[in-house]
């Protein structure tokens, strides 16, 4: 038996055993002695009788254990010209001090503290200063609209708000504070305080509220940390997107705290003498768990990048971030390689960095097309490795597991469920689909550490949200199928699903043809009206750079490849040539809102659009019968 199928059997035959059999890659205050706890199920609670300190695994074990003048933190900071190294000795003396800060302003065991800041390593230090005080933060995305930043704060109820005086991007400096100032008058919850780290770039004017983080900082006595339940919540991460009532993930001490050891280990391979960045940003599930806390639970260095590695001047700044720093692993989305291989094409610009550190990328956060796959393995020479999550689940569901047994990969998939994800695929009345027959993909209960174990403040919106649909199992809302080797291929959300004269065909399925054309950068299908056939699939693509063709022969190539490869059920006749695609600032598209402007049913804007006019751009596009 192959080490990934033993290991995969025994979390599937046992899971409270087998996962209670994990927690030595913890150090506990008291340790557990029951894996999960399933008396209130469909409500699970992982480790309920053990006691630790996630903040204390993060950086106070590695300084106990002789390992405090190994860098926990790069902070690479391109818009501010800046670089900074800091030691886990360091970065405890930092902590420990800001949870001082927190405990002066009244934060307790349970409080709340959201967190609206930049990319900066203040934003780390004021995560982990909660975690230390048993407190619960929650990160918002830095530079949100006044108006969703208002709602997290009434949801989150913080104790304290700490935040800064700005952001800063290639082309602009984004004021923080007026936002906040302006979230908080909307607001009907009133924090205690908030705590302001000034930046040169914009200084901000301070309230009667207001404290300055480094006049704090300056008279801070050092906080020691507060053991918690394994079972109490570390932070709340809310969903982009959310409209009305926000939907509060909740993440747990302990199951959270093994679920990142052991993934950051067995999935990605990385250990403890690695250099490792996710180029993403803590205000995402990625950021959290894979900029802060799995590299810095493990004892790994993760870098902080300040900036936009891609969409600026300069398209080889990953390779630079991997050369300058050792990078063993990089995880950013598709994207983000996409937008590299239309400025650099050729990959002429990895050829000028050594990258002789990089094992592996790793690429997560929307489906990696078979082109893109195939580009990045040529030029950079190594391993290019999909895997498969979502926010509710803080790790991933699907994965290549490169510390477990590598496998060979197939373009188009994450590869094989993860050990502990009894991962299916149904048909509509929850019946187990064959080999390669599309369907919803749905996990069975319970979920493996690490996972949500309710929403925020709900745990009937959480039943009835992910629970209900299929009864027994968690609705990922993702559609996809198992091939016979059992490897997950994941076409969409179930929503992106459209109905063709009555055939049920995927967009995602499309959007792998049409991204296969060698003209073609990135794209997006999505189901426009039609008053004969209910809906038509409409392709939106962006071309790569220096591309000459003719924009009609390229529409007549796609049209042609969608129906010599799906069928000509698919009836996609319209190609859309567009400068570019809104997106979030995670990388991912905005789908949902090119639908709604194609039903004449806009939704709110996320602010976290790039480039506002890329959507203005495409609206007449959209509307367009």
């Amino acid at each position: 038996m192959s080490d990934y199928a033993r290991v995969r059997d025994a979390a599937l035959a046992d899971p409270s055993a087998f996962w209670l059999a994990e927690t030595s890659r913890i150090d506990w205050v008291t340790p557990p002695t029951v894996g999960i706890d399933d008396s209130d199920a469909p409500l699970y609670r992982w480790f309920p009788d053990g006691w630790l300190n996630t903040c204390v695994n993060a950086v106070d074990r590695h300084v106990d254990a002789g390992r405090g003048d190994r860098v926990a933190i790069v902070y690479d900071s391109p818009v501010t010209g800046s670089q900074r190294r800091i030691t886990y000795a360091e970065l405890l003396d930092e902590v420990s001090r800001f949870a001082g800060v927190l405990a002066h302003l009244g934060v307790g065991t349970g409080d709340r503290v959201l967190i609206y800041m930049p990319m900066i390593p203040e934003a780390v230090v004021a995560m982990l200063a909660t975690a230390r005080l048993g407190a619960v933060h929650s990160v918002v995305f830095g530079g949100f609209a006044p108006a969703e930043l208002a709602v997290r704060i009434d949801d989150a109820q913080p104790t304290v708000v700490v935040s800064a005086s700005c952001g800063i991007e290639p082309s602009r400096v984004i004021a923080y504070k007026p936002l906040l100032d302006e979230a908080l008058r909307l607001a009907t919850h009133v924090p205690a305080a908030s705590v302001i780290l000034q930046r040169p770039e914009a200084v901000a004017a301070m309230g009667e509220r207001d404290h300055d983080w480094r006049e704090l900082m300056a008279h801070a006595a050092p906080h020691d940390a507060v053991p918690v339940k394994a079972t109490d919540p570390l932070y709340v991460l809310y969903t982009s997107g959310t409209t009305g009532k926000p939907k509060g993930v909740v993440r747990d001490n302990g199951g959270h705290a093994v679920a990142m050891a052991w993934s950051f280990d067995k999935v990605y391979g990385i250990g403890p003498d690695d250099t490792w960045w996710a180029a993403s940003d803590v205000g995402w599930v990625v950021g959290h768990s894979y900029i802060v806390y799995a590299p810095l639970i493990t004892g790994a260095t993760t870098v902080l990048y300040e900036g936009k590695p891609v969409g600026t001047p300069d398209a080889g700044a990953f390779w630079r971030v991997v050369a300058e720093h050792g990078v063993a692993g990089l995880f950013t989305a598709p994207t983000a390689i996409r937008a590299i291989k239309r400025e650099d094409p050729d990959g002429a610009l990895i050829g000028r960095h050594d990258l002789a550190s990089l094992r592996t990328l790793f690429l997560a956060g929307e489906r990696l097309d078979p082109d893109t796959y195939h580009w990045a393995s040529e030029r950079l020479g190594v391993p290019v490795v999909d895997n498969w999550w979502q926010t509710e689940t803080g790790w991933p569901i699907a994965a290549n597991l490169r510390g477990l047994e590598p496998m060979p990969i197939k373009p188009g998939s994450p590869t094989v469920a993860v050990p502990g994800y009894d991962v299916r695929v149904v048909d509509s009345r929850g019946e187990d689909l064959p080999a390669g027959q599309d369907g919803a993909i749905v996990i069975r209960l319970p979920l493996p550490p690490g996972t949500l174990p309710t929403l925020w403040g709900d745990d009937q919106r959480y039943i009835d949200g992910y629970l209900s649909a299929f009864p027994g199992n968690y609705t990922t809302g993702d559609g996809g199928y198992l091939d016979e080797d059992g490897y997950v291929y994941v076409m969409g959300r179930t929503d992106d699903v459209i109905n063709v004269a009555g055939h049920r065909l995927s967009t995602g399925s499309m959007e792998a043809v049409v991204a296969a054309h060698p003209a073609v950068a990135e794209c997006a299908v999505i189901g426009v009206h039609d008053a004969l056939k209910g809906q038509v699939p409409r392709a939106f693509v962006v071309l790569k750079a220096g591309v000459a063709a003719d924009p009609r022969d390229i529409e007549v190539e796609i049209v042609a490849a969608v129906r010599e490869q799906i069928g000509p059920v698919a009836a996609l006749k319209e190609v859309v040539v567009v400068p570019g695609l809104p997106k979030t600032r995670s990388g991912k598209i905005l789908r949902r809102t090119m639908r709604g402007i194609a039903d004449g049913r806009p939704e709110p804007v996320p602010s976290t659009i790039e480039d506002v006019r890329v959507l203005e751009a495409i609206t007449p596009l959209l509307q367009s019968d």
